[in-house]
């Protein structure tokens, strides 16, 4: 959506109206909800990543003890602006209440829902100090969903990772809600009432729209393209992951802008709307290395 924000309104939204975005934002966020959080400077900041552990060792009496570093490496996470136009009919406007209601329920998921996808590979990255997990490694729920979760569960562990936490996309939720062991009772789930995955392996499992990436067909070319299955959700070590926010979310309103919607162009004035933007600087940061992606079925 494109936009020429020529002229602000009068709109004061109160300084909580912010705060409930930015806070529905993360619990609407799985990445957010099980990443660390950290606050950024305006550049940017340099952050430590532990990429193997010290080791303790046996002595005796009046032997020298072992000393043993742990590895790091640096990495900086860089602050990208993610942002979103929404319009509104001059209604809202008239009923501020209303219009703060309709800011915390709408803008949050849009928001969440971007980052989400492009830290899962669904999206395009914004910058290279942003990482994905769209190059980790693949482990198929779509036949043997045990087995492939296992799998994924001991990759982790061999590159250093402890997996503490899945994040499944709804198709990825319905491949384990159909899975049965051999008497055709379900594997992840206490009852149908229930009807829900709530933990894996010992995990805690978060739902995002975002960690689903399409398949891709089989193509001859050129350039000649592999199929590749589905990817339905992720698994990973999010002690290493790490997200940093500048200053919250950032809200700006105007009734004199021209916005284009696709093949759409809205005029703010001449249809009595206005338009609120939020925006929000956010950088994300993991060692890839201790995440796994599931895939499902192929094209």
């Amino acid at each position: 959506m494109a936009v020429d924000m020529n002229r602000t309104t009068s709109i004061a939204l109160p300084s909580a109206v912010s705060g409930d975005i930015l806070q529905k934002t993360q619990e609407g966020s799985a990445v957010m909800a099980l990443a660390k959080k950290i606050t950024l400077p305006g550049l940017g900041l340099t952050v430590p990543v532990i990429t193997g552990d010290p080791e303790a060792g046996w002595v005796g009496e009046t032997e020298k003890k072992p000393v043993r570093r742990g590895t790091l490496a640096t990495k900086l996470i860089t602050p990208y602006t993610l942002a979103v136009i929404v319009p509104f009919s001059n209604q809202f406007r008239r009923d501020a209440t209303r219009l703060y209601e309709a800011l915390v329920q709408r803008l949050p998921g849009a928001l969440a829902k971007k980052f989400d996808a492009t830290v899962f590979g669904a999206a395009d990255a914004p910058g290279s100090n942003f990482d994905t997990l769209k190059g980790c490694t693949a482990q198929s729920i779509n036949t043997t969903p045990y087995a492939g979760l296992v799998a994924a569960d001991a990759d982790i562990s061999e590159h250093g990772g402890i997996l503490n936490g899945f994040v499944l996309s709804p198709r990825g939720k319905g491949i384990l809600l159909a899975a049965t062991d051999t008497t055709g009772r379900p594997l992840f789930v206490n009852s149908v009432a229930e009807g829900a995955v709530p933990m894996i392996l010992g995990a805690p499992v978060r739902l995002s729209k975002g960690a689903y990436i399409p398949p891709v067909a089989a193509s001859d070319g050129p350039p000649k393209v592999e199929a590749a299955p589905a990817v339905v959700g992720f698994a990973g070590d999010w002690t290493q992951a790490v997200y940093g926010t500048v200053e919250g979310v950032q809200i700006a309103i105007s009734d004199q802008a021209t916005l284009t919607d696709g093949n759409t162009t809205i005029n703010l004035f001449e249809q009595n709307m206005f338009a609120v933007r939020a925006e929000i600087e956010v950088g994300f940061r993991c060692d890839t290395t201790v995440f796994n992606k599931l895939t499902g079925a192929s094209a």
